[in-house]
């Protein structure tokens, strides 16, 4: 009987469900990517802005995009569930792509062409705000996509099923390489239609998508491993926090276990184990300390926490610093759809005498090396680091972002020398003062730099996908996905700040400056070493954090077993790097 119930429960989820999750993954990419990656180009041709107005605005609008799903992760982890937050986002998007797509087909939403030699009209303030509307419900509905999309993939596997062969980190490859596929066609296809063809068509293919994915994403609805919500995790962890602030008198118990512990309180935020006392951050122990004061059968949440629950603060906590380590790796990143883009546009990308690669379209080498790289860690790498380090993964995912972070220094080092030989040839070409002339030079000297980061974000983005779901308590996963896209909103941020900061301290009285429209007369190499040496000073600042990391503690329940003595205490110490 017991084991028909397990069958019972285990015949959702799995494999059978991927399609239906990576439709709505694809289709979200392709709006985002293929809109993102040759927005510059439309800011500045389309809506005639300014180089350095256009790149913030690239920036500051992906950093919101990459701010909104902490409240997509608050409302999917408190009470709307991964699949409803997932399917109301999708709509939202879907209104905010047909905003957009209209935005861009008719003429009024848009200041005339520009003629001859004659100074461009901007866009007006009404046509800026359909503009920035657009993106605003595709921000909001990119936030309640992102967090929950990824993380409620990985719940379809439970781990914690000896039968269930598929693991969480062989997921996360998956989920990247379908995310690099839908970026390879958005970077390929739909940049190559909105320069040649039209922005309305380029828009309104994805816009099509997004509602046949909304759609396949319903159908599979009862193919699903749903998990519950447990309530607001932001509530419990500030309750831990006031419990041990009015606490603090309290002197600290010699034995841990002397602490509240209640398994009926937290069995809905422990279903696949239990977190143990760790002797870290011995403050917040407080909240778990029982005074006369305290019920413990109905206890006061504000007064008194379990273990449980101060050690999901503690996890927070720890995760804090690596997730920071992740800030500069985007800030790096994101010049590929401003700066980088900009040089492109400057060179020679022509493949044939009629056929030229479009500059949007350059990011492909990043993809197409970030899906290789992705395919030869999961099929070799692994493999055969196994031999050597007894890991099911390989390497520890602290060890892969590490390589990440040496690969990403390395890219933007590459980037300063190559831009220096692009503006030798504009001088010896005489196209110093001629920015919009083709320089004679071929554009795949920036592959290496493009193919650079493709291979530092296969180390180092998966390896924090990875890290926040495994580290992030289980009732909180949807807020650890959320976390990881406000390292790209942060880094988003930092961008934008790193160049008005440039702009400003390196104006010359003549009105020059690092960062002119005219990039032959700019100083781009001197920005690309700056990034570089903050991220050198980042990788000493992750080696530090990575060696002291320690992760958690958990007690699982083996499925395997039916009986109690099936639990297994799964304790680590600090990783070395």
């Amino acid at each position: 009987m017991e084991q028909k119930e397990n069958h019972a429960r285990r015949k959702k989820g799995g494999l059978i469900t991927m399609p239906f999750i990576f439709a709505n993954e694809i289709c979200e990419k392709l709006a985002v990517v293929g809109f993102n990656t040759n927005m510059i180009s439309y800011l500045t041709t389309q809506l005639h802005m300014p180089l350095t107005k256009a790149a913030n605005t690239l920036t500051n609008f992906s950093g919101t995009a990459s701010l909104t799903p902490l409240l997509g992760a608050f409302i999917a982890d408190s009470f709307a569930g991964k699949f409803w937050t997932v399917t109301a986002a999708s709509i939202i998007y879907q209104i905010g792509m047909i905003s957009l797509t209209l935005s861009a087909v008719l003429p009024q939403f848009r200041p005339p062409p520009c003629r001859g030699e004659e100074v461009c009209q901007q866009a007006s303030g009404g046509q800026l705000a359909v503009l920035y509307v657009s993106l605003l419900l595709g921000a909001l509905g990119s936030g309640g996509i992102r967090p929950c999309i990824v993380a409620f993939g990985a719940d379809q596997f439970d781990e914690s099923d000896p039968k269930q062969t598929t693991r969480t980190w062989t997921y996360f490859n998956w989920y990247y390489f379908v995310m690099g596929a839908a970026i390879l066609v958005a970077v390929t296809v739909l940049v190559y239609i909105q320069d040649n063809i039209g922005w309305g068509l380029g828009l309104g293919i994805p816009t099509v998508a997004m509602f046949i994915s909304i759609i396949a994403f319903i159908v599979g609805y009862p193919l699903y491993r749903n998990l519950n919500p447990a309530g607001s995790p932001f509530t419990r962890l500030v309750q831990v926090g006031v419990a041990a602030i009015r606490k603090r008198k309290v002197a600290n118990v010699s034995e841990a276990s002397l602490l509240y512990q209640n398994d009926e309180l937290d069995a809905s935020i422990s279903l696949g184990g239990k977190l143990l006392h760790s002797g870290q951050m011995k403050f917040l122990d407080k909240a778990a300390i029982v005074t006369e004061d305290d019920d413990s059968k109905t206890p006061n949440l504000w007064r008194l926490s379990t273990v449980h629950r101060v050690e999901e603060l503690k996890s927070i906590i720890r995760m804090g610093p690596i997730w920071a380590s992740g800030i500069l790796l985007i800030t790096a990143y994101a010049q590929q759809n401003t700066f980088s883009l900009q040089q492109a546009k400057t060179m020679n990308r022509h493949l044939t005498k009629s056929f030229q690669i479009p500059a949007g379209s350059m990011s492909v080498f990043t993809i197409l090396t970030m899906l290789i790289t992705t395919a030869f860690y999961d099929r070799v790498f692994i493999k055969v680091a196994r031999r050597f380090t007894g890991l099911d993964r390989g390497i520890s995912f602290l060890h892969r972002m590490g390589i990440g972070f040496v690969i990403s220094t390395l890219a933007t080092l590459v980037a300063g020398f190559v831009e220096i030989k692009r503006k030798k040839a504009a001088l010896a070409y005489g196209l110093y003062d001629h920015p919009h002339s083709t320089i004679p030079i071929s554009v795949f000297w920036l592959v290496p730099q493009y193919s650079l980061h493709g291979m530092a974000e296969a180390f180092m983005s998966i390896g924090h996908l990875e890290f926040f779901y495994d580290q992030a308590p289980e009732s909180m996963r949807s807020t650890a996905m959320a976390l990881f896209w406000t390292a790209i909103s942060a880094g988003n941020y930092v961008s934008t700040l790193l160049v008005t900061l440039v702009h400003k301290f390196s104006a010359g009285p003549n009105g020059s400056n690092w960062l002119p429209d005219n990039l032959n007369k700019g100083k781009l190499e001197y920005f690309y070493w700056i990034i570089t040496l903050l991220q050198f000073f980042n990788l000493i600042y992750y080696l530090v954090c990575a060696k002291l990391y320690t992760y958690k503690p958990i007690q699982v329940h083996d499925k395997g077993n039916g009986s109690s003595d099936g639990n297994q205490i799964e304790l680590t110490t600090p990783v070395s790097v």
